[in-house]
């Protein structure tokens, strides 16, 4: 009687497994505790929700006992992974690559518990990869690969079948330099498990197989599915572009939103991969979809978590803090941190605090905050019951704001009709 590995049975459950690299992993992983890593090459100073799904993997096998080790493609990013891409990568400075990766592993340490190098490792390989010396690297690594197999690999068997790009010799070579570093990481740090995409599966053989010739030992791969949504659109993806982890590039007001949006045909599926629910939480969400979906409850559940498992629990309370004022309700003392990211995602006006101390006329603030382009149109505005201070309906074109008016720590909400909010700050 097999064992079943219990990291493996929860990355089946909750829908991770594409392929693995041997039919008996589960007694492999419970040998004894693995060390298993992931790359993220670093294309951009962010991830993005794309390249959540082996975050999670590898989140979810430091929680079984496993050891992550995150591997930042400072070296690898430098040539551009052909892996379903169809034309050739914008190759990326030095400085460029090295910022981006230094940004990258930050993001992703919030994810793992780093505290000793026993429980998880992050390591760049530019640390090797710069170093290799051509002539020793096509001696002692290159005569193991067949360029028969490589042309096969799907990866390159599109682009060669491409007669517009081609593939470059750079490219080309990426295989080898990502099978080198599992040979390393094998060497170096006992890993013996990779994990991806699927579209990394001729990659991950391709190390898995330089580990059995060079150091003699087993190794495996674990691929995950590359996720569409129920439309068929790609994950992570909105008409204004990727959805970045970084809270800079997308705001975690923004981050919740796209969460809350998610369709119900899909819902489920999320709560497994995104989240560390556990399986019966989200069996009774998958019952509510069905029973009561326009309550939303599990989007509700899926953003909640999504966010503070990307950014953290104070980033959601301050989101739904957000929400109920966006949504006109007013918060008697919201938070400064609601306020900053209020500030976020309406648009700001700063002006003095001295200037409330002899009062602004509500028509004069509804023309600096652009709210009305014109005092008349402004008094036209109050006047029939289209703005609004606080949340609260205006009357009085006339009415002075004061220092008392300012209810909330520097800073006042004006409204015009039923979405355009402006945010003044009092400095």
């Amino acid at each position: 009687m097999h064992h079943k590995d219990a990291f493996l049975e929860e990355l089946r459950w909750r829908g991770f497994l594409e392929s693995t690299t041997s039919d008996d992993l589960d007694s492999f992983l419970t040998e004894k505790r693995r060390t298993m890593y992931v790359g993220f090459d670093p294309t951009a100073d962010s991830l993005h929700l794309g390249s959540l799904i082996p975050v999670m993997a590898l989140a979810h096998a430091q929680r079984h006992g496993h050891r992550p080790l995150v591997l930042v493609g400072g070296g690898t990013g430098l040539i551009g992974d052909p892996s379903g891409k169809t034309s050739e990568r914008t190759l990326l400075t030095r400085e460029k690559t090295d910022d981006n990766a230094a940004a990258i592993g930050r993001q992703l340490s919030r994810f793992f518990d780093l505290s000793t190098e026993d429980r998880a490792l992050v390591r760049n390989n530019a640390d090797w990869l710069t170093n290799l010396n051509l002539i020793d690297f096509l001696r002692d690594i290159g005569k193991h690969f067949s360029v028969n197999e490589m042309v096969k690999r799907d990866a390159v068997r599109m682009r060669l079948e491409e007669r517009d790009h081609g593939i470059s010799y750079t490219e080309f070579s990426y295989m080898l330099l990502q099978a080198y570093d599992f040979y390393y990481l094998s060497e170096h740090y006992d890993c013996d498990i990779q994990m991806g995409g699927s579209d990394q599966w001729g990659n991950i053989l391709s190390g898995k197989e330089l580990i059995r010739r060079i150091l003699g030992k087993r190794s495996e791969g674990i691929t995950f599915p590359l996720l569409t949504t129920s439309t068929g659109k790609k994950f992570g993806k909105t008409e204004e572009g990727a959805i970045w982890l970084d809270a800079n590039r997308t705001s975690p007001y923004q981050m919740y939103q796209y969460w809350l949006q998610t369709a119900d045909a899909d819902a489920a599926r999320y709560l497994k991969l995104f989240t560390f629910l556990p399986q019966d939480t989200i069996a009774a969400l998958e019952q509510e979809i069905s029973a009561s979906p326009e309550k939303r409850e599990a989007q509700r559940q899926l953003a909640a978590e999504c966010t503070a498992v990307i950014h953290s629990r104070d980033a959601v309370k301050a989101v739904e803090s957000v929400s109920r004022i966006l949504f006109g309700q007013y918060e008697d003392d919201p938070s400064p941190e609601t306020i900053a990211m209020l500030a976020h995602e309406v648009p700001v006006t700063e002006i003095p605090g001295e200037e409330f101390g002899a009062g602004i006329p509500l028509a004069d603030l509804a023309v600096r905050t652009k709210l009305a382009e014109s005092k008349g149109m402004a008094r036209k505005l109050i006047d029939g019951g289209g703005f609004y201070m606080n949340n609260e309906r205006q009357s009085q074109a006339t009415r002075l704001v004061k220092a008392d008016d300012i209810r909330w720590s520097g800073a006042l909400l004006l409204r015009s009709g039923k979405k355009n909010y402006h945010l003044v700050l009092v400095k």
